[in-house]
């Protein structure tokens, strides 16, 4: 099925034309409809062209008014004020929009006009360590940004760019050498999270151990350094533990995905090491061409803007002096393997802000050297993770927050909402809607703020059942579904257009038909914060349309049928729009 225009669209063009008929020189003039509390909507750009033109701002309105046909969507258009019209559309036009979204089962939502192909590199833990506070944002955003461009009809790459190449892997390989148990499994775990810790006990006995010899024993320090070569190099031994080592951390990597009810495959984890023989090749070609220059033996690329607090230059550092390649060079050659063998229109990095300075001379080195089209990458910058001090979150002792720390206190919070809230269910299905409502209630307190703000985790505001939270999404939906098991309804609602709506009925319609628009603008800014808005307000709407309008006992069978097609366009909505999200929408709560 083709997507459903909304309201908005067709009062736009609507207006549009009535614009093009009262003034043929202002054909292409913008008439900058939005919502409003004085009517349905309200365009106002009359204001502007009659300036543009030196003309009356309201005699003008008055002609744009005088063209519009009558009938169809608009019921009443007003001139107001000194030149706004006031539209307001009819309840016939509003319900036979919704009833064409309903029959469809992406609620009448289009694809994109000319999708293409993006690139999204978002999460990026670090082999052999932990997790923490700090990976959420890029693992949260970066997945729902995945849904809703995939949701569009972009074909989306995922990578994970995990930290698996370096200095202290020789350092581990060397240990793993001279103590080949270290790793050995022990009993087999039980869930994917249960195998994961068991992974990152091994990892972390692993670390310590080797970092205590290592700062004990030069001897083993210079065998451990003589071991990065040989890993460089390929050597079948090191390779062979080293893959042990990201084998590991990938079962741990799972166990926290899969808590966090984030989809990661295989094939999207391409690690440092993926990119490892082309660094060379990019050092080659950045100085042959001038790009990069030799700066006391390093190779470095200058930029006119980029200076330190005495003045001089700062340069992207390449290669190191002493032959090494640092983060640059990884990110150049990445850079060139997505634009060059996968074939991205569109390369997004869902990378901290503090890391900003960084992409910018990472993406003007490779816009220089040939292999990225201006405008073609995009750091997606995150805030920080604040604790209710205002500062970043910490535990008591000063330490980085371990992620998985932090979702099990979330289920445990949520456990106790699920348990007072629904007290006819078991504790197993307790323990379930827990672990939707816990992982929900972090994800939306994350994806509700704009992604460049920082913002304070407080699970007590998350779990809460009032306010802007994921908590009171689910809430609206499950007491929807609660309608149609009350009611004994199983076939869907059918609409009836001649029923006048109440004005609470009206304004959950309209916030229904902006879905479509919203999810474009969404993808069109990568701003999963405005869906979030967008669902909150649809969840608000709803519940001021349950206090005034009951459903089941409605007037006439005719209301009845008009309400219960406008729960259930809500909750089919909201399920589609927190699904977007990467959130779990129960049916019981």
């Amino acid at each position: 099925m083709a997507s459903v225009p909304s309201l908005a669209a067709s009062v736009r063009q609507r207006v549009s034309d009535a614009l093009s008929a009262a003034l043929p020189d202002a054909a292409s003039a913008d008439p900058l409809l939005r919502r409003s509390d004085r009517a349905d909507f309200q365009a106002n750009g009359m204001l502007a062209l009659a300036k543009q033109l030196k003309g009356n701002p309201r005699e003008l309105a008055a002609k744009v008014v005088a063209e519009l046909p009558e009938g169809g969507e608009i019921k009443d258009i007003e001139v107001s004020g000194p030149g706004f019209l006031n539209i307001t559309v009819s309840d016939e036009a509003i319900v036979r929009t919704l009833a064409a979204r309903a029959a469809d089962d992406r609620l009448g939502v289009g694809y994109a006009e000319h999708p293409g192909t993006t690139v999204i590199d978002y999460s990026q833990p670090n082999v052999a360590k932990e997790m923490h506070v700090g990976h959420l944002r890029s693992t949260v955003i970066g997945d729902a940004i995945v849904h809703i461009l995939e949701h569009r009809g972009e074909k989306v790459i995922r990578r994970h760019h995990i930290g698996d190449w370096g200095t202290n892997f020789g350092m581990l390989i060397q240990y793993l050498i001279e103590h080949p148990t270290e790793l050995d499994h022990e009993a087999d775990a039980a869930g994917a999270k249960d195998a994961g810790e068991a992974a990152m006990a091994r990892l972390n006995r692993l670390y310590k151990s080797s970092r205590a010899v290592f700062d004990s024993d030069e001897a083993f320090k210079a065998r451990a350094r003589d071991r990065v070569p040989a890993l460089q190099s390929g050597d079948p031994e090191t390779l062979a533990l080293w893959h042990k080592i990201v084998d590991e951390s990938k079962t741990y990597f799972q166990g926290i995905y899969a808590e966090l009810d984030v989809e990661v495959r295989d094939e999207d984890v391409v690690g440092e090491s993926a990119y490892n023989d082309d660094l060379h090749q990019v050092v080659k070609d950045l100085e042959e061409s001038g790009v990069a220059v030799r700066s006391e033996g390093a190779l470095c690329v200058f930029f006119e803007d980029v200076k330190g607090p005495d003045g001089t230059p700062t340069p992207l550092i390449v290669q190191k002096s002493n032959g090494g390649f640092g983060y640059a060079a990884t990110d150049l050659a990445a850079i060139r393997n997505r634009i060059g063998e996968l074939k991205a229109d569109t390369l997004l990095y869902v990378v901290d802000a503090r890391q900003a300075l960084h992409f910018r001379m990472v993406f003007e080195t490779a816009q220089r050297a040939g292999w990225l089209p201006e405008g073609a990458a995009k750091q997606l910058a995150f805030g920080t993770v604040l604790g209710k001090d205002g500062k970043p979150f910490k535990t008591r002792e000063g330490e980085t927050v371990r992620l998985v720390d932090l979702l099990d206190e979330a289920v445990e919070r949520a456990a106790e909402v699920v348990r007072e809230k629904a007290q006819d269910l078991t504790e197993e299905e307790i323990q379930d809607r827990a672990s939707q409502v816990g992982i929900g209630a972090v994800k939306y307190a994350d994806l509700s703020n704009s992604m460049t703000r920082d913002y304070v985790f407080d699970l007590d505001r998350m779990v809460s059942l009032q306010g802007d939270t994921s908590v009171y999404l689910q809430y609206a939906y499950a007491r929807i579904r609660s309608i149609f098991r009350r009611g004994g309804e199983t076939a869907k609602p059918a609409p009836h257009p001649e029923i006048e709506l109440a004005p609470a009925e009206r304004a959950l319609a309209l916030q229904l038909d902006e879905f479509g628009d919203t999810l474009a603008a969404v993808a069109e800014e990568y701003a999963p914060h405005k869906l979030a808005a967008y669902l909150y307000e649809l969840a608000s709407l709803y519940s001021r349309f349950f206090e005034n309008c009951p459903v089941l006992k409605a007037d006439t069978e005719e209301q009845k049928e008009n309400r219960l097609f406008l729960c259930d366009l809500t909750a089919r909505t909201l399920h589609q729009g927190m699904d977007l999200l990467g959130i779990r929408t129960p049916e019981r709560l």
